[in-house]
């Protein structure tokens, strides 16, 4: 099979060309580095830098490709609410761009990586696929117009989509930027620089944290299984973790206790937070199997910034 993956030089993207690649998938990467690294990826992917609403260059990118992943977007919550417009641009713009090349290419089968934060605030748990939409932010607010895009020009122009709602990944080398990280590395980099965890709230707020070679194999059965265009599909862990339990795990995988700090002040985002993750093993196969402990365990291990001291 012969695939694009744009923003495939990211976090997710990096470990879905590494995993396609390495099992015989001719594998295209499409990114423009403003938060992926080119290091990650394995030499047999083909790296371009680029944009995703350059459709010229998607068109040259698109030649001979059975599926795209569509990855690439700005995905920090709080740096949206400080730039809407340029989440708006980047995200949605991005999409339709690659849609319209899709088009123009005849490429059959499209994988967009949607998010759980576009449910929003949810009184029934797990969350399932049919709950009504409540986004928060303008990042949530990109994610469901792009899938709605998606939906649409797929209908119109006959291109299978599968949506997939993904909740919480985290891993190895996931990013961890000065500000507006997310919450399993930042945590990590300050237990194990011998800092204080900086709780926001109270703690009880709920995730659903899934490891990333759980998400990857979701995304690699999406892009390959029949019968499923037009699907949407939550991947999380179908786990309920509270902030709080999150310290608890990370205090029993490095064996000793961390000092927490909590910034009862700070806006703590959702209440609760986990998927229905059922659809997912009915329709892909898809088991979650890395368990939140495991998963920083195998984090701490192959991420050379979380060394224990």
């Amino acid at each position: 099979m012969s695939v694009l993956i744009t923003g495939g030089a990211g976090f997710l993207g990096s470990a879905l060309a590494n995993r396609l690649v390495a099992q015989g998938s001719h594998v295209r990467v499409l990114d423009d580095l403003s938060a992926g690294e080119r290091e990650r990826l394995d030499p047999r992917v083909a790296f371009c830098s680029g944009d995703t609403r350059d459709i010229p260059k998607l068109w040259s990118l698109l030649r001979g490709v059975d599926c795209v992943y569509h990855l690439a977007a700005r995905v920090s919550v709080p740096e949206s609410v400080l730039y809407p417009v340029e989440y708006n641009d980047v995200n949605v713009g991005g999409t339709v761009s690659l849609l319209t090349a899709m088009r123009d290419a005849q490429v059959k089968r499209l994988v967009f990586a949607s998010s759980g934060a576009i449910y929003g605030e949810q009184e029934r748990q797990p969350i399932a696929e049919d709950a009504p939409l409540r986004p928060l932010t303008p990042y949530a607010v990109s994610k469901v117009a792009s899938e709605q895009y998606v939906r649409a020009i797929g209908n119109l122009w006959g291109i299978e989509t599968v949506i997939l709602r993904i909740f919480n990944a985290y891993g190895p080398g996931q990013p961890l930027p000065p500000s507006h990280a997310s919450v399993i590395p930042r945590f990590l980099k300050q237990a194990t620089s011998g800092g204080s965890l900086v709780v926001f709230g109270d703690g009880t707020q709920t995730r659903d944290f899934v490891y990333i070679d759980d998400v990857v194999d979701a995304l690699v059965a999406a892009g390959q299984a029949e019968g499923i265009s037009r699907s949407i599909i939550n991947i999380g862990s179908g786990r309920e973790v509270s902030i709080g339990e999150l310290v608890e795990t990370i205090e029993r995988v490095l064996g000793e206790s961390v000092h927490r700090l909590c910034a009862s002040g700070e806006k703590a985002g959702v209440t609760r937070l986990v998927a229905d993750v059922d659809l997912a093993r009915r329709t892909l196969g898809y088991t979650p199997r890395v368990s939140l402990e495991e998963g920083l365990q195998r984090t701490i291990a192959r991420d050379g910034r979380f060394s224990p001291r």
